[in-house]
């Protein structure tokens, strides 16, 4: 990467005009994520595509709404990698908001808004205190991966996580080893081998003590 390249490389929080790129780049990047199909696919797997596509856009719409960090990384203005954490001050899992419950289950089903708050519930259990963040996405778009981006949207996180004064940390589940090998080297650390419906993971965690 030269150094032209690296000056052009910014993260910022999204505004309301990034939203339908950030879910593309999304789209892309979870199509071929195990949990995923596991939790999307299991009542129709020709239905999986809408409802991915659903379940993206319902959740960042409802991360706009209450606020959450939405962390772009753009190269000039491209938008080319999204983050998505959630703050401990919105209720997850089981706790999930009626309207959101409402919006996943007409856009995913019943049985595949369960399986995602039983994920979150998951999480949730795992983490040292309740003061405590989720890591809910982070990609890279396909056509940016393996230039070190992902990287430099991982140190945004941290960063964007070091600057909340009440906040512990930050938690994510990951079952794929390029992830794991991505957040690991960038200060997260295992805490939790678990299983989340049919798929085998680990829960890993950012802490800023």
């Amino acid at each position: 990467m030269d150094n032209h390249t690296l000056e052009t490389i910014r993260a910022v929080y999204l505004t309301a005009e990034d939203l339908r790129v950030a879910a593309s780049i999304l789209y892309n990047a979870y199509h071929d994520d195990p949990y995923f199909i596991d939790v999307l696919a299991q009542d129709d797997e020709q239905q999986y595509e809408q409802k991915l596509r659903a379940a993206i856009r319902e959740e960042l719409n409802e991360l706009w709404q209450q606020e959450q960090a939405l962390i772009g990384l753009f190269d000039g203005e491209r938008l080319i990698g999204i983050a998505c954490v959630i703050s401990h001050l919105i209720p997850l899992g089981e706790g999930r908001y009626w309207h959101w419950r409402f919006k996943m289950m007409l856009g995913t089903g019943w049985k595949s808004t369960q399986g995602l708050m039983q994920k979150e519930t998951c999480i949730l259990e795992h983490l040292p205190s309740q003061k405590c963040g989720v890591l809910q996405f982070i990609a890279i778009s396909p056509n940016e991966q393996q230039k070190g981006y992902g990287a430099k949207l991982i140190q945004a996180v941290l960063s964007w996580c070091d600057e909340q004064p009440d906040l512990d940390g930050v938690g994510v589940f990951v079952s794929h080893p390029s992830h794991h090998r991505a957040l690991v080297t960038q200060g997260f650390s295992s805490i939790a081998n678990v299983s989340i419906g049919n798929i085998e993971g680990e829960i890993l965690f950012y802490s800023k003590v």
